[in-house]
């Protein structure tokens, strides 16, 4: 895993460079996110979707609501990059939508949308 360090004035993100699955449960995204934190100062951070287990792109798991409410308690802010559109699930549609509304986590398409989509948040 590679973390690459995007910075646009007084706003710093981490972005994160793996071929592998990086969270694979809540343990590893608190971990993930610590290291980042502690590193190297960061609370933004970049992901694609292949670093996430499926496990969280299937609600019913209570995966992803575990996480995301993990990193708000901790004020990291998250990008997913990734083509959500092959999933069928509705519900999922549905809270990629909520998520996308508001300053906390993000679903998008590609990793440029994800650095303006941050950059624009404290």
């Amino acid at each position: 895993m590679n973390i690459v360090i995007d910075q646009k004035g007084n706003s710093k993100m981490a972005i994160v460079e793996s071929p592998d699955i990086v969270i694979r449960d809540v343990q590893d995204a608190l971990d993930l996110m610590a290291s980042v934190n502690y590193n190297h100062d960061v609370y933004k951070m970049i992901l694609h979707q292949s670093n996430l287990t499926e496990q969280f792109f299937e609600l019913r798991t209570g995966l992803a609501g575990e996480i995301l409410q993990k990193y708000v308690n901790y004020s990291m802010k998250l990008a997913i990059v990734g083509d959500f559109d092959a999933y069928d699930s509705n519900s999922l549609k549905d809270f990629i939508y909520e998520c996308n509304k508001g300053k906390q986590a993000f679903f998008l398409k590609d990793r440029e949308d994800a650095l303006r989509a941050l950059h624009s948040i404290n």
